[in-house]
């Protein structure tokens, strides 16, 4: 009896506290791994897009917490992902960062202006990467 309750309870623990998905879409590779195993390493599961065209195949009904996106990719650029992601009704909400080597006031207004959440200057430290990540799924 003791072991069943325990089980319910692991078992109940585990679902409510089911990982955060994070979306991170970057045309370089290195980039889409290294922040998927810094993800991955705190808890997050992590889906992954080549460009803004090849990530929209996620927003399909799977869950997404978050999207880390780059800004300039092939086939469609941050901006253009975030203006599709924010059509789509059920993930109009989802928060979305930018993760980009741009600096410029006026991408960083557009970007806003499309719906982007943050920004962050690549390169970036994991640790100021993650308290965004905090602030922002709070």
């Amino acid at each position: 009896m003791h072991r069943q309750v325990s089980t319910l309870i692991y078992n109940k623990t585990i679902l409510m506290n089911k990982p955060r998905t994070i979306l991170v879409v970057d045309d370089s590779e290195p980039i889409r791994q290294a922040v998927s195993y810094m993800l991955r390493g705190r808890g997050f599961s992590v889906l992954t897009g080549a460009d803004g065209k090849d990530a929209l195949k996620h927003f399909d009904g799977t869950a997404i917490d978050l999207v880390i996106t780059d800004l300039h990719m092939p086939n469609m650029d941050g901006i253009g992902l975030i203006k599709e992601v924010r059509k789509i009704v059920e993930y109009s909400r989802v928060p979305i960062l930018i993760l980009t080597t741009e600096s410029q006031v006026s991408i960083k207004m557009e970007a806003k202006q499309a719906g982007a959440t943050g920004w962050l200057v690549k390169p970036f430290e994991a640790n100021k990467l993650m308290a965004i990540i905090k602030k922002v799924l709070r």
